[in-house]
């Protein structure tokens, strides 16, 4: 199967799509990235899942990230089997650090048809704050948040950053958060699983195996090239 390099299938017809932007190092990508956004795919009803790969992380340091050309591959053979997942070279082809803002405003430029939901996980929304010209990200896109379990037994006054809540109003219609620009930010509980790149990693240069935490045609690929071994 063709991966579709960039993203973004165009159709004829004149309907707006609707479509998931995902962002992150994938240092490995693993099965934790891959099932928590088909559940977010399946519950709004988006027609394409774009995985886009970092370059330059601003906010990790970057000794422990290997080669882009390495992350690239490997989200490469985790998505191929599912035709609703794509991948972007977008930050990769750019030149300095990775910025959300940057890859939010060359998707809206690019698809002015298409809603745009951003997909990041928790940890991430609690320290939005920190990104490149934050407050102008709601103004690019509409947010989905994934949670653990639980979640929505969070009260409403607990969900958002403070530093997010003058530009919010929450609508109990939609069951959303809505930005001032009209867009909405979803919190959506998904399977937790237990696992992350570092993890991996750790498990990888340990000599112990990281088998079922990512795809086996990932696992291949790490075993093939010596990728995260101590002394490669």
């Amino acid at each position: 199967m063709t991966i579709r390099e960039g993203g973004l299938k165009k159709k004829k017809e004149a309907a707006e799509r609707r479509i998931g932007l995902f962002g992150g190092t994938f240092n490995p990508i693993h099965l934790g990235h891959l099932r928590g956004v088909e559940e977010v795919r399946e519950a709004f009803g988006l027609e394409e899942i774009v995985f886009i790969p970092s370059a330059i992380p601003p906010h990790k340091v970057a000794e422990g990230v290997i080669k882009a050309r390495h992350r690239l591959e490997m989200v490469k053979l985790a998505i191929m089997t599912n035709p609703f997942f794509s991948i972007s070279r977008v930050e990769l082809d750019r030149q300095g650090k990775s910025y959300s803002i940057d890859t939010l405003q060359y998707f809206r430029e690019r698809e002015k048809n298409t809603s745009l939901f951003f997909i990041l996980g928790r940890d991430a929304c609690v320290e939005i704050e920190a990104w490149k010209d934050f407050q102008h990200l709601f103004f690019l896109s509409n947010f989905i948040v994934m949670t653990r379990p639980g979640f929505r037994k969070t009260p409403l006054h607990a969900q958002l950053p403070e530093t997010l809540v003058s530009a919010f109003r929450y609508g109990r219609e939609v069951k959303a958060w809505i930005h001032s620009s009209g867009h909405t930010l979803h919190f959506k509980e998904i399977t937790f699983l237990d696992i992350s790149s570092t993890r991996i990693r750790q498990l990888i240069e340990r000599g112990e195996s990281e088998k079922y935490l990512i795809p086996a045609e990932v696992e291949a690929y790490i075993k093939q090239h010596g990728l995260y071994r101590k002394n490669r």
